[in-house]
């Protein structure tokens, strides 16, 4: 029998309309946020990042294919990897829709990573992806931008992530250490290696021929991007985890 509260449809319509006050509320804050956002000063990019594509080096202009405005999504995947990130994976199975969308309201879109070129095109072709991905692995691309990190720095104690400074050698002895093992070993790699790579999303403008950083999130920042989750927050039970229990869309089959 249900422990749930149960409720007549007259007493649930008033719990939803208090809810639904809410659910505006943060809406309204949402806006705002955005538009906060949207007034961040920007940063001149003035390095010469290099990225091969499916068409042939390119530069972070070149990213933009015409449009004035660019999102990256920092995908993990490593040039150790033997697969993507399963997280990063789950997140970017909505790239495919949304992409067309971005860059027919000129906004372009790119996924990048470390791994080679042609282990990407590998891995886009099993997932069945047709969003634009570049590797960095030739660039500072990704350490100007805090999603990767040397062995050296974790090893320090002292990362740059997420705007703060961390160090994650305690979770070598935390109790969600096999889960986070289990993670690792989904891409071939062990812990430490896995994670000198971070999740992470970065937008860039262009005017006038310059390219301008303008905003970057990480962490819980891609929660939104995360597009399984926003339909979890509205089921039942909610989110309802209990270890690593997502996996890439083709692997559920074998679980």
């Amino acid at each position: 029998m249900t422990t749930h509260q149960i409720a007549t449809p007259q007493e649930w319509l008033a719990a939803r309309l208090e809810l639904l006050e809410a659910e505006k509320d943060l809406t309204r804050r949402g806006d705002e946020v955005a538009r906060q956002r949207r007034e961040l000063p920007w940063v001149r990019v003035d390095k010469p990042y290099r990225f091969d594509t499916d068409d042939g080096t390119a530069t972070l202009a070149d990213l933009f294919r015409g449009r004035s405005q660019l999102i990256v999504y920092h995908f993990m995947f490593g040039p150790d990897y033997t697969a993507g990130c399963p997280s990063c994976s789950a997140i970017a199975d909505g790239f495919n829709g949304t992409h067309v969308h971005l860059e027919n309201h000129d906004v372009a879109f790119t996924a990048v990573s470390r791994a080679p070129v042609a282990k990407l095109q590998a891995y886009k072709q099993r997932m069945g992806w047709s969003f634009p991905w570049a590797s960095s692995a030739e660039s500072d691309f990704n350490y100007d931008f805090h999603t990767t990190h040397t062995g050296e720095e974790w090893a320090s104690g002292a990362v740059d992530y997420n705007y703060r400074t961390i160090d994650l050698r305690p979770f070598e002895n935390d109790e969600s250490m096999p889960m986070l093992n289990e993670i690792a070993a989904s891409v071939g790699v062990d812990w430490p290696t896995y994670r000198q790579e971070g999740p992470g999303m970065s937008a860039f403008v262009m005017e006038d021929g310059v390219v301008y950083h303008t905003y970057s999130t990480y962490e819980r920042g891609v929660d939104a991007l995360w597009g399984m989750y926003q339909w979890l927050d509205r089921a039942p039970l909610g989110r309802n985890e209990n270890g690593f229990w997502w996996r890439r869309r083709d692997e559920y089959a074998q679980a």
